[in-house]
């Protein structure tokens, strides 16, 4: 087989669109992130409400992985997941996550650390309405989620089986071990690719319940 790239380190780019200074940003990082992802949404990303999700186990052996962000307020961001996934069972063990938005075409990234609380069961089910009926089907048969199954055609079969057991159902149960997530956040971070690497790095960090605006080093 031919290599195909034989030296990474000649692929790179020069970061040019924009830059961050201390004095731009918004006092509250909630702010300054709404700013952010609604210019985002404006320039028609693809899914630009997608974010790595990385959590760890009580052990400290990391997981990440894509998820989309569901809600967004100054109390938190949410997302929803099986409870009984690796996920969940990390976020059992330990509650602390960090989720990452990546923009390339605009050349930003946030960072956002935290603790990670449950939602109500009140705002789980009517979110859980509000999906897509075959979406929700699929919560229910996609269980546990991350197990192991034999094949494509045996997943196929139980939704299948469930589409045919709900069919007379008009409004079909949230299953219990289904819901959302909040991250209630104490750290941020505000990334601007610049040339030379040497990057605009802003954060905000909860001290004694205020918010604390700092650069960092690139």
């Amino acid at each position: 087989m031919t290599d195909v790239i034989k030296d990474l380190s000649e692929l790179r780019l020069s970061y040019q669109r924009a830059e961050l200074h201390e004095n731009q940003v918004a006092t509250q990082p909630h702010t300054q992130f709404l700013t952010w992802f609604n210019a985002a949404l404006a320039c028609n990303l693809h899914e630009p409400y997608a974010m790595y999700v990385a959590t760890a186990s009580k052990t400290g052996v990391p997981h990440v992985r894509t998820l989309l962000l569901r809600g967004a307020t100054e109390q938190g961001y949410d997302f929803y997941s099986n409870y009984d996934s690796l996920k969940g069972q990390d976020l059992a063990e330990n509650p602390q996550v960090q989720l990452l938005f990546y923009w390339a075409e605009l050349e930003q990234q946030i960072r956002i650390s935290g603790r990670i609380e449950k939602i109500s069961l009140e705002e789980s089910t009517d979110y859980y309405q509000k999906r897509p009926r075959d979406s929700q089907i699929a919560a229910h048969v996609s269980t546990p989620q991350s197990g192991v199954i034999a094949s494509r055609e045996a997943l196929q079969q139980r939704f299948d089986a469930a589409f045919s057991q709900y069919q007379d159902i008009e409004k079909l149960p949230k299953p219990e071990f289904w819901g959302g997530y909040r991250l209630i956040p104490d750290y941020y971070e505000f990334w601007q690719g610049r040339p030379n690497r040497l990057h605009d790095r802003i954060i905000y960090e909860k001290r004694s319940n205020d918010w604390v605006i700092e650069r960092l080093m690139p």
